[in-house]
């Protein structure tokens, strides 16, 4: 395994390697090289592809550099699994980033990683601060806030009216973990649990867990699941229309009504649970089901479980964040970054 560059040695490292996959990129030079806002779970950095004109530089590409990050949040993290969900997609209505190329080996940069397109967006909403305080969500006005959240909830239907059968999206079932997808969602969770030190299992994740394999259902119907169905995981135009939809770690086969709850959850953690009020604009949790089951013609039959599987699919890596940033001294004192899912489970299951 080839040692992994710094942040800041990678574009030196990267430029040859863009070169011989751009032969208009001849002679031009990796510029604006920024580590994105965003993205825990994978690194990401943001780069130009520039070269010399008679005006200045000119602007070959505009690109997207992304690796694992260097202590995993997931047991089995797979930049494949990301790149084969983006290239299924790339011929239907969801607008994903066009995947360059994906390096699955480690020699030349010490990690596998992909390059891709950077897209034209204005911008996305803030995860945190909550995007009910800060940011483009904030900035906007009660109507072009409708008009990203109504383009994430028709994002979420549009990804569930997919045929995954015809995307040959089967690699995403987990026939080992289970007979049905629930199933095998739910003991994906316990896994990862048992992954964690016992240290870092909190009570509240373990009780849940418990309760998610005590309540499982059948699903009425199985979908292409986002997995990280959020506001902050889409890129607006600028009518603040939906570009792009980002993000497909952790895209799996499941009931459609869990990328509904997650978008759900999120949104309860940035205004409730941090005392920020909702902006105007803002549809609520009712109108949200309403216009999902309008749009997918599917009922939401069981938001409760799927939001207890959000709390939880969502605590689970954030605890492990909490652990490696304690143990670098990064994070100290009473700060609980994953008590926003603590809270809520506590909350659905009381």
């Amino acid at each position: 395994m080839g040692s992994r560059p710094a942040a800041d040695e990678i574009a030196e490292l990267l430029e040859p390697i863009v070169h011989q996959h751009f032969p208009e990129g001849a002679g031009a030079r990796i510029a604006n090289w920024c580590a994105a806002e965003r993205g825990l779970s994978t690194e990401t950095f943001l780069f130009d592809l520039e070269r010399d004109g008679d005006g200045g530089p000119i602007t070959v590409k505009q690109l997207v550099f992304r690796r694992p990050p260097a202590v995993s949040l997931y047991p089995d993290y797979d930049l494949t699994r990301q790149v084969m969900v983006m290239n299924r997609l790339r011929d239907t209505p969801i607008a994903v980033p066009v995947v360059c190329w994906l390096d699955r080996d480690d020699k030349a940069l010490g990690t596998p990683y992909y390059v891709m397109e950077q897209l034209p967006t204005i911008g996305t909403a803030s995860d945190y601060p909550s995007y009910h305080s800060h940011g483009l969500y904030f900035d906007a006005t009660p109507e072009q806030r409708a008009t990203m959240w109504w383009g994430c909830v028709q994002a979420i239907s549009d990804v569930h009216a997919l045929d995954w059968h015809d995307l040959r999206l089967e690699k995403l079932l987990m026939p080992q973990r289970g007979a049905h997808p629930l199933e095998q969602v739910v003991a994906y969770c316990a896994e990862m649990l048992s992954w964690a030190p016992p240290e870092d299992r909190r009570q509240e994740l373990v009780d849940a867990v418990d309760w998610l394999r005590d309540n499982i259902y059948q699903p009425e119907h199985l979908v292409l699941c986002w997995g990280d169905s959020r506001l902050s995981n889409v890129l607006y135009g600028p009518q603040f229309e939906v570009t792009a939809v980002l993000d497909w770690e952790i895209a799996y086969i499941g009931d459609h009504e869990a990328d509904l709850a997650w978008l759900l959850f999120v949104d309860w953690a940035c205004t409730e649970y941090q005392g920020v009020p909702r902006l105007d604009g803002t549809p609520s949790r009712e109108e949200t089901v309403e216009r999902y089951e309008q749009l997918s013609g599917r009922e939401m039959r069981n938001l409760r479980y799927n939001e207890v599987l959000a709390a939880v699919e969502m605590g689970l890596p954030v605890s492990r964040l909490d652990a490696r940033l304690r143990a670098e001294g990064l994070l100290t004192g009473d700060l609980d970054l994953i008590g926003f899912c603590a809270e809520r489970i506590r909350q659905l299951l009381d």
